[in-house]
């Protein structure tokens, strides 16, 4: 695994895992990263140092830097969960054999989203039929 410092278009700077980087390479290609901030696909490597802290204190205090790092990662999770509320058929705990019918052209393609278990979304995958598992996602109030 290997970390990043990316910033967008925008200017918003933020933190990315990639497998390799060959993976961060293939995934910039393809449009797949986008800003956390503002969803700005304008994405580039920031030159960074090994611990350099940038404000007074961050690289004193990781648990606070882990903390905001970890509510930035939810918010875009919030961000993308949203995208495909808005933006794809919702087909409950029917996707699996949904998926199924649209990859072998049994019925229209389209985007869809719902529930499966991991055994089905394990078996999807075994027959090549690509989907994107998403975190479960829970609004709290805390």
């Amino acid at each position: 695994m290997i970390l990043y410092r990316l910033k967008c278009g925008n200017n918003h700077r933020f933190d990315a895992w990639f497998r390799d980087g060959a993976t961060f390479d293939r995934q910039l290609a393809d449009g797949d990263i986008d800003c956390p901030y503002c969803g700005d696909g304008e994405i580039g490597k920031v030159p960074t140092a090994p611990h350099l802290a940038t404000r007074s204190g961050e690289a004193r205090d990781p648990e606070a830097r882990a903390q905001a790092l970890a509510e930035h990662i939810l918010k875009a999770v919030g961000r993308l969960r949203q995208q495909v509320e808005d933006n794809c058929d919702y087909v409950g705990d029917q996707f699996p054999e949904e998926a199924r019918r649209i990859h072998y052209g049994e019925t229209k393609r389209r985007d869809i989203y719902g529930e499966a278990t991991e055994d089905e979304a394990g078996a999807l995958d075994e027959e090549g039929i690509e989907i994107i598992r998403l975190p479960p996602f829970s609004r709290r109030d805390d």
